[in-house]
């Protein structure tokens, strides 16, 4: 079996294995997806033993090192078939008693490009980025994050935002090109701490978009306080007229993190009951 997840996502999983016995172990291994050029990641390979552990005895491990074991075979490190296919076959339960509960009409509708793209180098310095006088900068909608000095749960909870944060973040992106072509001629992108501010209980659709700036990745997204639906993804550039129609509103899958594939896009949905930053 086998099974893909990003960084920082959470999978429940239920092992059926064959039926006890006092030898059975079993191998485990993974290793990291990566669709950028091999010897620019940590290609390192994990590897574990299951062990089944006869009811009654102690709960110390048995494991025989000299017991031969199958190692698993994976992917190769750059399968985004492998990968696709896995993601695009997970749904909900979607009962009575286990609802998706996917909103069936939005009130807001949101398009964020996630990439890279370059930042001038600070004064008297070198950088390591496609010139040494820029750096890479991940970015959102072409615009890089900067931390804020106050915390900005403490500015929402105060009510001071100025000087703080923006609540003018771009719903699209403020640099538009051929997202999943050839780069752009500039790749700068803009630095600020910018937010949206969404009403209680908005019903939101935001459709993430990968870049090929560096060169195409997949990137993790995690939303703080919130499940959400992954109601549609694809390869290459997102058609907004036509894609929609075949967003999965029945049983699609829920999680709080997904990866926004490499060279493709993702739609994911969420209702906004949660306050806060």
């Amino acid at each position: 079996m086998a099974m893909a997840i990003s960084p920082g996502q959470t999978t429940n999983v239920l092992l059926t294995a064959k039926p006890f016995h006092p030898k059975a172990n079993f191998y485990m291994s993974a290793a990291p997806y990566s669709t950028i050029r091999p010897g620019t990641f940590d290609n390192t390979t994990v590897a574990g033993i299951l062990e089944y552990q006869k009811p009654g005895s102690p709960s110390v491990p048995s494991f025989d090192k000299d017991l031969p074991l199958s190692k698993p075979a994976l992917p190769r490190f750059n399968d985004t078939g492998f990968v696709t296919n896995f993601t695009s076959k997970l749904r909900s339960l979607a009962t009575p008693q286990y609802p998706a509960a996917v909103p069936r009409s939005v009130d807001k509708l949101f398009f964020f490009t996630v990439g890279l793209g370059t930042l001038p180098c600070p004064a008297n310095t070198t950088c390591q980025g496609p010139t040494n006088k820029t750096q890479f900068a991940a970015a959102m909608n072409n615009v890089s994050l900067v931390l804020p000095s106050t915390a900005l749960l403490q500015s929402h909870f105060t009510g001071v935002s100025r000087g703080v944060y923006g609540s003018n973040f771009p719903v699209t992106p403020l640099l538009k090109f051929n997202y999943t072509g050839a780069p752009p001629n500039n790749t700068n992108v803009a630095k600020g701490t910018k937010l949206l501010v969404l009403p209680f209980n908005t019903s939101v659709e935001l459709v993430m978009q990968d870049t090929s700036i560096l060169g195409f990745e997949s990137h993790p997204l995690h939303l703080h306080g919130f499940n959400f639906f992954v109601v549609g993804q694809g390869f290459g550039n997102y058609d907004a007229v036509n894609d929609p129609a075949k967003f999965n509103l029945v049983d699609p899958v829920e999680r709080n993190t997904v990866g926004v594939p490499a060279g493709r896009w993702v739609a994911i949905r969420f209702l906004a009951d949660n306050p806060g930053t």
